[in-house]
């Protein structure tokens, strides 16, 4: 990604995925322009920063691009590291609930209910009644001072409850809102996936 340690980005690059064959599929993570596909060949022959000579002339030109840190990486990059133990961490902090914990929560005066997933997600899978609806990446703005959900969470006292599809993003949301001094902040372990096996409502 930008600003990573461009040295390690042409290892990853030079070293290892263009010694694939030419013909290798590649499937972005990440959906730019609307160019969901793509091979090893293709990129070799117009990807303009694969034309380079050496790894110095990589770094001088990812260096030189002066693009801001992509929203939220100082806290996914972190999390991400520890995928599959963060909900188990979270969860040892006191900091989670589980889905059938949560059906006594959700509708309570005092608790504010937060989906982080995208709007397609919602639409797909459908929504705990109630819920207020913040996606992930919008997180950060949110829960600084000044914030929706900091004043939210200091005016009223209510306790913020989020979650996602299984759990990972609300488990980084509830770290980082700790983090900021939302002591109240906690999350339904498991996610909505969690939430379905327990019988929870849903709307759609």
């Amino acid at each position: 990604f930008q600003n990573g340690d461009p040295r390690q980005q042409y290892e990853s690059i030079f070293g290892r995925l263009l010694k694939l064959p030419d013909e290798t599929l590649i499937f972005p993570a990440h959906d730019y322009k609307g160019e969901t596909v793509s091979t090893i060949g293709e990129e070799k022959a117009f990807n303009p920063r694969l034309q380079v000579k050496s790894v110095d002339e990589y770094v001088n030109i990812m260096n030189n691009l002066n693009l801001a840190n992509p929203k939220m990486m100082d806290v996914a990059v972190p999390a991400n590291m520890r995928v599959g133990l963060h909900q188990d961490d979270i969860a040892a902090r006191g900091w989670a609930v589980s889905a059938e914990q949560a059906l006594a929560l959700v509708g309570r005066p005092d608790v504010a209910l937060i989906d982080l997933r995208e709007q397609s997600e919602r639409e797909r899978h459908g929504v705990i009644p109630g819920a207020i609806h913040l996606p992930y990446a919008r997180l950060q703005e949110n829960i600084m001072a000044g914030g929706m959900l900091h004043e939210l969470a200091k005016s009223t006292a209510k306790q913020l409850l989020f979650y996602c599809a299984f759990g990972e993003r609300s488990a980084m949301a509830v770290q980082a809102a700790q983090d900021v001094g939302i002591s109240s902040a906690r999350h339904i372990q498991g996610g909505i996936d969690a939430w379905r096996k327990a019988s929870g409502p849903l709307s759609h």
